[in-house]
């Protein structure tokens, strides 16, 4: 186990590498874009053609990504009404590994159904209206962010296995 827990934390120092550096930016580019787009129109009373195309697919991105970094640090909304009944660690863990098995399932469901959005995007060729941006590439998003998960929970499934074992020794 120890060696899958070795891959997983060497996989998780590259996404943080790489994704907070894009969040940022992306942050950055949907504050600036939307401030400049609200200028445009109230101020030189002239919309910004394919501005709104842009910022949509920087957003999906955005938020994709970000649940990537709460699902890395288990911020995520939870509810751990289970402390509250028990105090027998035991019984914690064992439902916080319930809670992670069926939060696992479901990132694979959700995995499925973005890899079938995903191809069937790639297969129509759609694209935006004004700058004929491919929808792919926000499509693409839920996609990454799904195997993402999966990669998450993986390794909260073995670290709750591993306090579920030590529980109550």
């Amino acid at each position: 186990m120890t060696q899958i827990t070795t891959a997983i934390n060497a996989l998780d120092r590259l996404i943080i590498l790489v994704i907070k550096p894009v969040v940022a930016v992306i942050s950055l580019f949907v504050a600036l874009a939307l401030s400049f787009g609200i200028y445009a129109r109230s101020v030189l009373e002239t919309p910004v053609f394919g501005l709104e195309e842009l910022i949509l697919i920087a957003a999906m991105w955005l938020y994709m990504l970000g649940a990537v970094l709460a699902s890395r640090d288990r911020t995520h909304l939870s509810a751990d009404f289970v402390q509250v009944i028990s105090k027998n660690p035991k019984i914690i863990s064992g439902f916080k590994m319930v809670a992670t098995l069926i939060s696992l399932f479901m990132a694979c469901m959700f995995m499925t159904w973005s890899w079938d959005l995903l191809a069937w995007g790639l297969k129509k060729g759609q694209a935006t209206t004004v700058l004929q941006i491919p929808w792919y590439f926000s499509q693409a998003s839920l996609f990454v962010a799904s195997l993402l998960f999966i990669v998450y929970l993986v390794r909260d499934m073995l670290n709750d296995f591993v306090e579920f074992r030590l529980a109550g020794k």
